[in-house]
Parts: structure tokens; C-alpha cells; sequence
């Protein structure tokens, strides 16, 4: 099945417009919460980080210890990409057998208002998928969701719970690179705005 990525900073609701699709029925990945599934249920992929740092990462009972893990990698790049260099291609190799399971799922509809009157495709979800250039073979098409600076701040801020200027810092370290993006939702109104705008933008991509 093709691959359509959305992504979008802090506070442009990407997730929220990826709750509209998986309700709507369409099949969501969200990296996220897969990488978060992966640390429980692959011992390699701990033995990995382990053997990359020369430390434990477990805790008593071999569950990952995020508070280490999070000591090790804080305000150092270069563990960032390490740690990265072994979460990702562990990530992507689960999207594609993900994939793989949507399709055979799949693989008896035709185009249906379902898929916005394309044949049935797949959502992966991220913040940083454009930025990685291992990913971009995966994906068919991108669409970010955007919204003001100011719309953006105030819902990071009711959602977190935290300063604008904190929200900001976390801001910098995001971009976007538009000559990746082949159609953008802006998310400025009400619900049914969004909705509406998630519709026409889904109907526009060239997915068949």
C-alpha cells in the first residue's frame, strides 16, 4: 500500500488529523508510540543501545530505563544520532511489515470514499520523518499540518502546561523542509474546518 506521511511541528494538531483518519478507518502508524512499543517487546534492540554506550539501560526487571537512557543522550548530539542510527532502521523495518499487513487487509477494495476516492493507503506519523533521509524511500506522499504562531504556542501551552518561552526553545529545534511537501492542512478554525480541510487535501493528492 502507499505511504502518505504527516507531520507538523508543536502545536499544529498532526495528531489530531491523524485521529480523523484512523477514525475515518484509514490505517495510522504513528513512529512514536511504535519506537515507545519496540524498547518493551525487542531485547536486541536494547542489546544494541547497551553495546553502542557500554552501559546497562535496564532496569531491575529488564524493562528499559528511560531516566538512564535520557542521561546518556541529554545535550549530546552525537549520542542522539547514535541512539537514532539504532531506533530507526528498527522502526522502519516495522512499518514495512506494518505495511505489508494493512495490504493483505486490504487487498480486495478499490477506491472508496473510505481512502478519500483513492485506493486504500497508509498514514505514517512524525514529526521528523522529512528531516530523515532514510525514511523518505518509504513515502508516496507528504502533507504537513500547519497552523499560526500564535494558535500554535497557545495549544502547547494548554496541552503541556508549560511557559511560552519553553515552547518556543522546543519550536527552534523543528523544520520543515517544504521542497518535501506536496500539500499542507492548515488547522485554524473549528473541528468541522479541519475536517473539511483533511478531506480536500486527501482528495487532491495524486495517490492512484
Amino acid at each position: 500500500m502507499k505511504t502518505v506521511a504527516v507531520t507538523g511541528g508543536i502545536g499544529s494538531g498532526k495528531s489530531t488529523v491523524c485521529s480523523f483518519l484512523s477514525a475515518r478507518g484509514i490505517p495510522v502508524y504513528d513512529t512514536d508510540s511504535a519506537a515507545k512499543k519496540l524498547y518493551v517487546r525487542d531485547d536486541s534492540l536494547l542489546d544494541s543501545i547497551e553495546e553502542a554506550f557500554g552501559c546497562s539501560i535496564r532496569l531491575a526487571d529488564g524493562s528499559l530505563d528511560k531516566v538512564k537512557l535520557a542521561s546518556i543522550i541529554f545535550d549530546s548530539p552525537d549520542r542522539m544520532r547514535t541512539l537514532e542510527g539504532i531506533v530507526h532502521p528498527a522502526v522502519m523495518k516495522d512499518y514495512i511489515r506494518w505495511n505489508a499487513m494493512q495490504s493483505s487487509r486490504f487487498e480486495d477494495e478499490g477506491c472508496s470514499e473510505t481512502f478519500f476516492g483513492h485506493s486504500p493507503f497508509c498514514v505514517i506519523e512524525s514529526a521528523i520523518i522529512l528531516s530523515k533521509p532514510e525514511f523518505l524511500p518509504l513515502l508516496d506522499k507528504a502533507v504537513l499540518v500547519d497552523a499560526s504562531l500564535s494558535i500554535r504556542l497557545q495549544r502547547a501551552c494548554k496541552r503541556d502546561g508549560v511557559e511560552p518561552e519553553q515552547v518556543i526553545k522546543r519550536m527552534a529545534t523543528q523544520s520543515f523542509d517544504l521542497s518535501k511537501v506536496d500539500a499542507v492542512i492548515r488547522n485554524e478554525g473549528t473541528e468541522e474546518d479541519l475536517s473539511k480541510e483533511i478531506a480536500k487535501v486527501f482528495k487532491s493528492l495524486d495517490l492512484d
